[in-house]
């Protein structure tokens, strides 16, 4: 038998997945999470063991998983999770892939409410239930509702929460707020709104291609749905509510506009990792 090691398998890995997509930032990385999966090791042991080998059956699916990262399919979907926060979710093809940029909303609402304060949280465009979940776990007296306009993306947030087992978030299937009760308020409004215009060559590139268009694109140079939200928003919130919203890299200016004009105050802007404005924050008073 051939000796397959760890090492040997990762260089190939490597190489094939650099070579297919320039987009892909860190293909040793995809390589090492792909191979750690299949031998349900963490990455460090790959590391630690370079010599160790694989099986014949490991051997055969670590190279189905990279012929579909070859392929341009995102590591979230070849595995069907992804981590966000301190959670692990499942993930599907009905959802965007959750990103770090978005983890900034999480951080600005559990640093600016206190556990002890009884807050109603709506979430906007729920997707595989990210936001909602990461706050619920650490702020469980709180009563969160969360929206999408997609039902199989809902009962993924659904399930998500099932196995994490949070029970604190009322799941609706709704096109932006349509469907919630009548004069229903919340005291933070948040989401994550499709933001990228139709033609903007991002879509064209990376792990972008795979995810649900209608959970990225918006139209009017992408500000439609954030236009939409915050225009609808007020009625929602409660005096000194709160809305919370991420943005395009490029879109702070236009975001700060709609929000002036919509009567909200005490305009944040929240920046990301790279020290880009990706968040925003108005009070309706």
């Amino acid at each position: 038998m051939i000796h397959v090691s760890i090492k040997r398998v990762l260089a190939a890995a490597t190489i094939k997945i650099s070579k297919v997509d320039n987009y892909l930032a860190e293909p040793q990385v995809d390589a090492e999470i792909l191979l750690a999966a299949v031998l349900q090791k963490n990455r460090s042991y790959l590391h630690t063991w370079p010599e160790a080998s694989l099986s014949v059956l490991q051997n055969q699916q670590f190279n189905s998983y990279i012929a579909r990262r070859e392929r341009g399919e995102p590591v979230a979907y070849i595995l069907g999770k992804k981590a966000f926060w301190d959670l692990e979710l499942t993930i599907t093809k009905d959802v965007l892939i959750p990103r770090p940029e978005t983890e900034i909303l999480v951080e600005y609402i559990l640093q600016n409410f206190a556990i002890s304060k009884k807050v109603k949280l709506l979430d906007l465009g729920t997707g595989s239930g990210a936001i909602a979940l990461a706050i619920a776990k650490h702020r469980p007296s709180w009563q969160i509702v969360a929206l999408d306009v997609c039902a199989k993306a809902l009962a993924v947030a659904k399930n998500n929460a099932k196995q994490l087992k949070i029970i604190n978030i009322e799941f609706i299937l709704s096109s932006w707020m349509d469907n919630l009760k009548e004069r229903e308020r919340f005291d933070i409004i948040v989401g994550n709104p499709p933001y990228v215009a139709e033609n903007n060559s991002y879509l064209m590139k990376g792990d972008v291609r795979f995810e649900p268009k209608q959970a990225l694109i918006a139209v009017c140079n992408g500000l439609d749905a954030l236009k939409k939200i915050i225009i609808s928003a007020k009625k929602n919130l409660n005096n000194n509510g709160c809305i919370i919203l991420e943005h395009g890299f490029d879109q702070n200016t236009a975001v700060t506009s709609l929000l002036l004009k919509n009567n909200f105050n005490d305009i944040v802007a929240i920046k990301d990792f790279s020290g880009h404005c990706r968040a925003i924050v108005g009070i309706s008073r």
